[in-house]
This record gives C-alpha cells, sequence and structure tokens, in this order.
C-alpha cells in the first residue's frame, strides 16, 4: 500500500487547494523510530487528524497511524473506513504496540471531545488535557512527544453557540445552519490551516 492513502484522492486535492495547508518545522518529526504526536483538537467533524496524516505521509514519507474514540468504531461503515486510513481504538494497548514494538508516529488529541464542543468564547483555546495518560504512554513506550499546532481548522466549522441537551453539549456551526445538520457536518468552509511542528520532547526515564 502507498504510504499516502488520500495522495490522490478528494481529501488530497482539498489540503492543497480547499485548505491550503502550509506546513513548518517537518525537521522535527523523527525519520525513524516511534513518537508520539500530540495536537490541538477542534470544530465539528474535525478535520486536524486528516490534516496531520496526509501532510506528514506526503513530506515526511512516514506512516501516521491516529488514535480515536471507540464509539467511532460503532456507525456503519464508519470504522472500517476509519481502519483502512490508519485510524485505530484509542487504547493503551494498542498505542504501545504501535509505539514500542512496531516504531511508528501515533497521533493523539489530549483535549479530546473538549475541544470540538467548547463555544464560542474559547475559540482558539486549548481546552483542559485529560489525566496525563499520552504522558505516560509515551514514558511507558520510551518515546519522545512531538508537539503540533494547527491554525485554521476552527474556521472551517465555525461554531456558533454550543446547545445543552441531556447533560450533553453540542455545538451548533454555521455550517449546519446554512447546510443542514448532515451536508453541515462534512461541508467544511474554505479555510486557510497552518501547521507548525515544536521540537520533540524526551524523557530521561528508562521504557516500562
Amino acid at each position: 500500500a502507498p504510504l499516502d492513502p488520500y495522495q490522490n484522492g478528494l481529501f488530497a486535492k482539498a489540503c492543497r487547494s480547499w485548505f491550503r495547508v502550509e506546513w513548518e518545522g517537518l525537521e522535527h518529526v523523527p525519520r525513524e523510530g516511534g513518537a508520539l504526536l500530540v495536537s490541538n483538537h477542534a470544530g465539528l467533524m474535525p478535520i486536524d487528524g486528516g490534516v496531520i496524516q496526509y501532510g506528514i505521509e506526503s513530506e515526511v514519507r512516514r506512516l501516521v497511524y491516529l488514535l480515536a474514540h471507540h464509539g467511532f468504531f460503532r456507525v456503519p461503515f464508519v470504522g472500517r473506513l476509519m481502519n483502512r486510513t490508519g485510524t485505530v481504538v484509542a487504547h493503551p494497548d494498542n498505542a504501545h504496540r504501535l509505539l514500542r514494538e512496531d516504531g511508528h508516529l501515533v497521533l493523539v488529541f489530549p483535549e479530546g471531545e473538549k475541544g470540538p464542543v467548547k463555544p464560542p468564547s474559547e475559540r482558539y483555546r486549548l481546552q483542559r488535557f485529560g489525566r496525563g495518560g499520552f504522558v505516560e504512554t509515551a514514558l511507558r513506550a520510551g518515546v519522545p512527544i512531538v508537539p503540533i499546532v494547527l491554525m485554521g481548522t476552527e474556521d472551517a466549522t465555525p461554531t456558533v453557540t454550543v446547545l445543552e441537551l441531556g447533560g450533553q453539549r453540542y455545538p451548533l456551526t454555521l455550517n449546519a445552519l446554512l447546510f443542514g445538520p448532515v451536508l453541515g457536518a462534512v461541508a467544511w468552509f474554505p479555510a486557510k490551516i497552518r501547521a507548525r511542528v515544536l521540537p520533540p520532547v524526551f524523557f530521561d526515564e528508562p521504557p516500562d
């Protein structure tokens, strides 16, 4: 299989023309061995995972595996599609195998669902990370953490307000208002996306 599954597909064209993605700091991405890529997370039906996967796979020629919530894999056809594009269930065992045993690049979003559902007043502000599980994962696997900063992804699906229903928060985007809830989830506005890779963070502690 080619390193870049999107190379000749619609998403590749979108990254080049619709989102006009620009990268900085790709020299900080390790050329071999495992590393945990950590990025900010925002926007309804976030495109950040695909942008990072496509950019690094096409520019650095290394596979990037994305860890995603297990709920996505329960949706018919979605789970299989995600597996085919290098997405696996976010579980410590999966992360350890990919990082430590297979020596791959693994991408995580520590904000989790708090990033995509934040109110407009928190626009482009990091939400509280989880309980540090991604740091423990990197320590256990003996790999560095590589921070990645994305700007512009929130402009693709701008949030108008956040609705509270049954104790859950649901962002109402401009896309949904204009195109309806179904089409609006995937009808992203054109946005200039800038991605910057920061220097890796190494740990002195031995693995495990």
